[in-house]
């Protein structure tokens, strides 16, 4: 596979349009969202992991090798994958579902993935995990039911939707899996006395109907860095490989399907992750283990294929990508061309103007911008830098931070420094966890200690460029005061830019 970054020219790529064929719409897109996935694929040079079929979509297609999670929390993230706005603006400030009862704001309806693409001219189907509110926002067409933990499973419950001949429009599935989440259990066959978590898998090394699971051995899993080499996380990165194997499996049935119905060379497939792997250091954080995701494009009308770009991306440009390809998206405002009087239509829905619809300023434009323009030339660069901002995870969790990230330098703010680092349940009680917390607070996790992981500082800067594994903080170092002020002041105007409540904090806290 060949890498382009912005330093190499490679000459002007062609777009080639492919001839319109009786039984069967063009320019389909297949969007695939993993749950808790870190680029642990073949194709990212992983080692250890299992992924033929998605390598072989990455051989055909485009491997985005710097693409980031905006927040490493499920439904804020996702909200963000499928509104294009930052989740401290469109309001899912973290978890959707039971108590937790975070939403985005209901004027977040025109910019809304399902929502554009199905005025763009798409039939829009939804499979798998959801976890976003309100349904009214983020509503599809149609809803099928599959076990997100068997891909496979819900590739088969797909295929009707997929290959549906009856409908002249091209189709816009937004396929959603449970895997590679934590889940189901620990794995009571284990010698280890924590013992690890199934992630989903089958205990006593039983299989999901039609998969054929993939067992690890810990002893070749690939640790992160961020991660403490031991065996209680080496047995949990075997049950995290397994599920991430089966994730696979799916996708492969998917392409079967695709080009059984004639369908593979009409369809935009995009693979991503909602963020990082579920291990402290990776999920809930804005370290790299949480915010780097993988980004597996092909699109069928590009003539370059088999290609890696170094260019930089984020959740926020998912929506106005798909809607660019989908030839729906007005590039000049960043927004719709069929944009949605969102006014007019609460006005028909009787809603009362007394709700707080849009946080006091208009949903006009998307935070993203389309990447479709480095699917064309991978050598072009995207964003010069990246914005991240984590709120929460369950509500109970409060603790804002706000992240800076460019080619050079990367500096993350714990606004609420003072306070604990908050842990996610299944965070907490992971056997890679308890192992080092039992050990004391000097006991090492990954880069850093059971301490300095809980208790943070107030500033975070790494040199990005030549310590990728954010080993050092800088920001107390006198060598980087001025460095530390310019990142601090990119920081503020980029919350400015993304209209960021918690930019007043800089005011008075």
């Amino acid at each position: 596979m060949r890498r382009l970054s912005g330093a190499v020219c490679i000459g002007v790529c062609i777009v080639l349009a492919l001839p319109m064929q009786a039984k069967s719409a063009e320019r389909n897109v297949l969007f695939i969202i993993t749950d808790d996935e870190s680029p642990t694929l073949g194709c990212y040079g992983d080692t250890c992991a299992v992924t033929p079929a998605i390598d072989a979509i990455a051989a055909d297609g485009l491997v985005f090798r710097n693409a980031f999670a905006t927040t490493a929390s499920c439904s804020a993230s996702r909200s963000v994958v499928m509104s294009g706005l930052h989740n401290h603006r469109n309001g899912q400030f973290g978890h959707q579902h039971h108590y937790h009862k975070f939403a985005s704001f209901q004027d977040v309806i025109g910019l809304s993935l399902p929502r554009v693409m199905h005025r763009a001219g798409y039939r829009t189907g939804h499979i798998g995990k959801y976890h976003v509110a309100p349904e009214e926002i983020y509503h599809f067409e149609t809803y099928l039911k599959g076990n997100g933990r068997n891909a496979v499973e819900m590739a088969e419950k797909s295929k009707s939707f997929l290959t549906d001949g009856s409908d002249d429009r091209p189709f816009f599935l937004y396929f959603a899996t449970s895997d590679p989440h934590r889940g189901g259990g620990v794995d009571n066959d284990s010698d280890l006395e924590l013992k690890p978590n199934l992630f989903g898998n089958r205990p006593r090394k039983g299989s999901h109907d039609a998969v054929e699971e993939v067992f690890f051995d810990p002893a070749d899993v690939v640790v992160p860095p961020f991660l403490p080499d031991t065996p209680e996380t080496r047995s949990e990165l075997a049950q995290y490989y397994q599920s991430c194997s089966r994730i696979d499996q799916g996708v492969a049935r998917l392409v079967r399907i695709l080009k059984d119905a004639d369908l593979y060379d009409k369809t935009m497939i995009v693979f991503t992750s909602d963020h990082g792997m579920a291990f402290a250091g990776g999920k809930t954080t804005v370290y790299e283990g949480g915010l780097r995701v993988p980004m597996v494009v092909r699109d069928p009308y590009q003539s370059e294929r088999g290609v890696e770009s170094d260019a930089m991306i984020s959740h926020i440009d998912i929506t106005p990508s798909l809607l660019d390809f989908a030839g729906g998206l007005d590039r000049d405002a960043n927004a719709p061309k069929d944009m949605l009087n969102v006014k007019k239509y609460w006005k028909e829905k009787n809603a009362s103007p007394m709700d707080n619809r849009d946080g006091g300023k208009p949903f006009d434009r998307y935070h993203g911008k389309s990447w479709m323009g480095v699917l064309a030339d991978p050598s072009k660069s995207h964003h010069d830098e990246i914005f991240a901002s984590h709120t929460f995870h369950e509500i109970q969790m409060y603790y804002p931070m706000r992240v800076i990230r460019d080619d050079k330098y990367k500096l993350i703010w714990n606004i609420a420094h003072p306070l604990p680092y908050p842990f996610a349940s299944d965070l907490w009680a992971a056997s890679s966890w308890q192992a080092q917390l039992a050990k004391g607070t000097d006991a090492s996790y990954g880069n850093m200690t059971v301490g300095d992981y809980v208790q943070r500082p107030e500033f975070e800067l790494f040199d990005i460029a030549a310590d990728p594994d954010e080993t050092t903080n800088l920001a107390d170092s006198s060598g980087h005061t001025e460095v530390l002020k310019q990142y601090q002041e990119k920081l503020k105007a980029a919350q400015k830019r993304y209209q960021d409540p918690w930019v007043m904090k800089w005011e008075y806290e």
